[in-house]
């Protein structure tokens, strides 16, 4: 299997069907409040989008590429938007950038230890089989190793050159291959709120 299809599906989170999955996440959205995104009709892609950054870059493949730009394309097209190849026609531009960090979850956890006695000098009597005599608990540690997707997708106004409108989905990533179906399916999710009210 093609790692950097692994690593883009893992990034995908909300497009996951897992049953142990409890829900999609929701992405983190921030944009220039006095903007006005009613004057926007045409985009387009910033000719830098598509960056990899992070502690351990993963190399991504033309494939894997152009199945994130057409979930972007289709998601603005499905509300309204117009495509456009040239971009110094947009009236904003689209660039994504996938960050991967490695990470290591350490988590600390109390596990039951006793003992059991018997009889006269172990506290026997009539309502109780055993006592304990050294009932306590000890630390259990448990370390988890994993790395860790930030897809953040920045709407550009071509004429500021600034951002003025993010949205952001970190996921753990995990090993399954993208598919151009659920690639569109968290595309939608990152655009739910785009444009904003």
């Amino acid at each position: 299997m093609i790692r950097p299809l692994r690593t883009l599906l893992a990034l995908f989170a909300v497009a996951f069907i897992s049953a142990c999955a409890s829900g999609p996440p929701k992405p983190a959205v921030d944009y220039k409040s006095d903007y006005n995104f009613a004057a926007v009709h045409k985009v387009a892609f910033f000719h830098e989008s598509g960056e990899v950054s992070g502690n351990n870059p993963i190399p991504l493949s033309d494939m894997a590429r152009e199945r994130i730009d057409t979930a972007l394309e289709n998601a603005l097209q499905a509300k309204g938007f117009v495509w456009v190849e040239d971009a110094s026609q947009a009236d904003l531009l689209v660039s994504w950038h996938l960050v991967t960090q490695d990470k290591t979850d350490v988590r600390t956890y109390q596990t039951p230890s006793m003992g059991v006695g018997y009889g006269r000098y172990g506290g026997y009597n009539r309502y109780s089989m055993y006592n304990c005599w050294g009932c306590g608990s000890q630390t259990e540690v448990s370390v988890q190793n994993y790395t860790e997707g930030t897809f953040i997708v920045d709407m550009i106004d071509p004429k500021l050159k600034k951002s003025v409108w993010r949205s952001v989905i970190q996921s753990k990533l995990k090993e399954k291959q993208l598919e151009q179906v659920q690639a569109n399916t968290v595309a939608t999710a990152m655009f739910a709120s785009f444009p904003p009210p």
